[in-house]
């Protein structure tokens, strides 16, 4: 086949050769497929970032986050008492987020064996302290002014000072007005939560049952401090409800992100009572977050609840069957040793 030539007194265009004009096309397909394949792969990868967002709120929650500044330093003086040759001592004031039976008592009784700490409690189960904003913001003066005594309180020279706040107590209530006081006065936030909510909700069963039954020769006990008393406590296995089983499961995860977004802006840590267990390394991680001095810190407090999950619930096979093919399929088996 003849080659064909068209030339234009303007512009020139020549019409190349059949054999060259097969090779622009083929470059020309080449470089219109890689342009859709970039494209197409840009798309995918958004989709999926944002089916990761979505599945994966549950998974944020593994990564501890913590503010890089120093805690603040503070000089209280108390009205109560004198500080002596304590005053000039700096105290860095603390509060542990959680949420009932998730190791909340035990984690408090670790810290508090630190010489220079002084955790004060469940200090708003007193509901007029939790009344309305005003009330909770002179109690929080109260406590990191030192003037409120308690079992724990050391008093002059108490190096880190707080307490253990539950979500329910009116921390979510008042979230804003709580999260301004702890920046404005620099207080350190350690969010302390369970991983496995399935065994978290046997724990709150069982305390709530034991509060009227009183197990132990006819006296209620949230924590124990020997085996024997343990191992009478964790006989009573309760009956969870499975048809709301998952609906409660996420309501709880619910309050949990909730927490964490609301107090986000505050120098804060994340810890896990699973992963305390396994590795006590994780209480080291606490006292530099706080500006302690390394301690080792232990606790006289038992375990209530041992092993599988299946010794501890009534109507275990209703529940395994219910979780399992759901994202908390996880929550059956043991998820910790101790």
């Amino acid at each position: 086949m003849a080659e064909e030539i068209c030339l234009f007194t303007k512009d020139s265009i020549i019409i190349k050769p059949p054999k060259k004009s097969q090779a622009s096309l083929r470059m020309l397909v080449l470089v219109f497929a890689m342009a859709c394949g970039i494209y197409i792969c840009s798309v995918c990868l958004k989709q999926s970032k944002y089916h990761d967002i979505e599945v994966s709120q549950r998974q944020c929650l593994d990564s501890a986050i913590s503010r890089p500044q120093a805690p603040i330093w503070h000089y209280p003086k108390p009205t109560s008492f004198s500080r002596a040759e304590c005053a000039s001592n700096p105290v860095r004031l603390f509060a542990i987020l959680s949420m009932q039976r998730s190791g909340s008592g035990w984690f408090e009784t670790l810290l508090n064996n630190h010489t220079n700490v002084s955790s004060n409690g469940e200090i708003f189960s007193v509901k007029e302290r939790r009344s309305n904003a005003s009330s909770i913001m002179l109690t929080l003066d109260r406590v990191y002014n030192l003037d409120l005594f308690t079992s724990a309180s050391k008093n002059e020279c108490s190096a880190a000072v707080g307490f253990k706040w539950m979500l329910n107590q009116g921390l979510m209530q008042y979230h804003k007005e709580i999260a301004d006081y702890f920046n404005d006065r620099g207080v350190s936030v350690i969010f302390l939560f369970r991983r496995n909510l399935l065994r978290r909700m046997v724990s709150v069963l069982a305390n709530s049952y034991d509060r009227y039954a009183k197990l132990l020769n006819g006296t209620h006990k949230s924590h124990v401090h020997s085996h024997e008393e343990a191992e009478a406590l964790s006989k009573y296995k309760p009956e969870i409800n499975a048809v709301s089983l998952v609906k409660d499961l996420k309501v709880m995860e619910k309050m949990v992100l909730e927490a964490l977004e609301y107090f986000s802006s505050t120098r804060h840590m994340i810890l896990y009572y699973e992963d305390l267990i396994k590795n006590r390394t994780k209480l080291m991680d606490v006292e530099r977050f706080l500006g302690l001095p390394e301690m080792d810190l232990s606790s006289r407090q038992v375990k209530i609840h041992r092993g599988s999950l299946s010794e501890h619930i009534k109507n275990w096979d209703d529940i395994d069957k219910t979780l399992r093919g759901t994202v908390y399929e996880s929550f059956l088996s043991t998820d910790y040793s101790s």
